[in-house]
C-alpha cells in the first residue's frame, strides 16, 4: 500500500509537471555523451544529438569521450647522485561503457596518474646513472604506462600513450657531461692518428726496405754488366797478343780518360790536375795496385823503361814494358 501510494505520488507530480509545460530539450555534441540523472540517481546515457527532458526531474550532464593529455613533472635522484627533473605526458580519455563510475566516483583522476608516474619514476631513476637513464628513456615509459594503465583501468580511464618529452639536469651538470665527452672523442681522435701515423711510417719502411732492395739488385746487375764487359774486353785484348797487365792498364787509362772528357763537358767547373807527370803517376799507383793484390809468392818486380824525352808520344808517353824478373 505505501508503494502505490509513492508511485502515485511521483506520478502526480509529472502528470502536474507535464501539464504545466516545463518540457526542455537536451543537446549533446559529436565526441560527448549526455550522463542522464532522474532524481539524482544515474540512469543511463544520452547519445549524440537532442532529446527530450523534464527538470528538474530528469537532468542530463554532457561528458567528453575526446581524448585528454596532462603534463607531469618528476623529481628524481639518479644513482650517481644527480637531480633530474622528468618531464612525462599522459594521453587518456574515458571509456564509454565506464562513464558512471568515472563521472561519479572519480572526483579529479589527474592527481592519481600524476601520482603513479611519481611512483614509477621515483623507484626506477635511482637503479641508473644519468647516461643510462637517457639511454632506458624507451624502458621508462613502458613502465609509467602499465602501471598507470592498471591503476586507471578500474575507475574507468584508458591510458592511450605516455611519452617522456624531457629529463633536465642541471646547466653544471650537463657542461661536465659534454666535456667528459669531447675529451673522450679527443682521446680516440688521438689514438686514430696515432695509427695512422704508424701505418704511413712502417709504410714508408717498407717501401724504403724494397725501393734499397731493387736499387741493391740495380748495383747488382750492373756491376755484373761492367765485369762481364771488362771480361769480354781482356779476352779480347789477349787474344790479340796483349799481356793481362797491359790490357788492364789500358782500360784504366781508358776509363780515366773518359771520366775527363766527361768532366769537361759538364755545365760545371772541376779542377783536376793533370799532366805528363799525373799520368806517369797515375800509371805507377795503378802497378803498384796490382802487385799489392796479387797471392802470396816470390817476389817479383817489373822494370818499366820511360822516356822522359817525349812525353807526348803513346799512351803513357813513350813507354816500354819489360818482363819481370826472375
Amino acid at each position: 500500500l505505501a508503494q502505490d501510494r509513492l508511485k502515485f505520488t511521483v506520478l502526480s507530480l509529472l502528470a502536474s509537471t507535464m501539464s504545466g509545460g516545463c518540457c526542455c530539450f537536451s543537446t549533446i555534441e559529436t565526441g560527448k555523451v549526455g550522463a542522464i540523472q532522474t532524481c539524482g540517481k544515474f540512469t543511463g546515457l544520452q547519445e549524440a544529438g537532442c532529446a527530450c527532458i523534464f527538470p528538474p526531474i530528469i537532468t542530463v550532464m554532457p561528458v567528453s569521450l575526446a581524448l585528454d593529455q596532462i603534463s607531469c613533472q618528476s623529481d628524481c635522484k639518479t644513482k650517481d647522485n644527480v637531480t633530474v627533473s622528468v618531464q612525462t605526458a599522459v594521453q587518456f580519455k574515458i571509456m564509454k561503457d565506464m562513464v558512471q563510475t568515472a563521472v561519479f566516483q572519480v572526483s579529479d583522476p589527474v592527481p592519481m596518474m600524476k601520482a603513479e608516474v611519481d611512483s614509477v619514476l621515483r623507484s626506477t631513476m635511482p637503479t641508473m646513472t644519468l647516461d643510462e637513464s637517457f639511454e632506458a628513456k624507451d624502458k621508462m615509459v613502458s613502465d609509467i604506462k602499465t602501471a598507470v594503465r592498471d591503476a586507471m583501468a578500474p575507475h574507468g580511464f584508458e591510458v592511450v600513450n605516455v611519452l617522456m618529452t624531457d629529463i633536465m639536469a642541471d646547466p653544471n651538470v650537463l657542461k661536465s657531461m659534454n666535456e667528459i665527452n669531447a675529451a673522450r672523442r679527443q682521446r680516440e681522435a688521438a689514438m686514430e692518428r696515432g695509427e695512422a701515423d704508424k701505418i704511413l711510417k712502417i709504410k714508408s719502411g717498407e717501401a724504403e726496405a724494397e725501393a734499397k732492395r731493387l736499387s741493391g739488385v740495380g748495383v747488382a746487375n750492373m756491376r755484373a754488366a761492367i765485369a762481364q764487359g771488362f771480361g769480354d774486353s781482356m779476352k779480347f785484348m789477349t787474344e790479340t797478343g796483349m799481356s793481362e797487365e797491359q790490357a788492364m792498364h789500358m782500360m784504366i787509362m781508358t776509363q780515366y780518360l773518359d771520366t775527363l772528357k766527361e768532366f769537361s763537358g759538364s755545365h760545371g767547373t772541376i779542377v783536376v790536375p793533370h799532366g805528363p807527370s799525373a799520368v806517369k803517376d797515375l800509371e805507377a799507383q795503378i802497378r803498384e795496385g796490382f802487385l799489392t793484390t796479387k797471392p802470396q809468392g816470390p817476389p817479383q818486380q817489373m822494370k818499366i823503361k820511360v822516356s822522359e824525352d817525349k812525353p807526348g808520344e803513346g799512351l803513357f808517353g813513350a813507354c816500354s814494358v819489360l818482363k819481370p824478373e826472375g
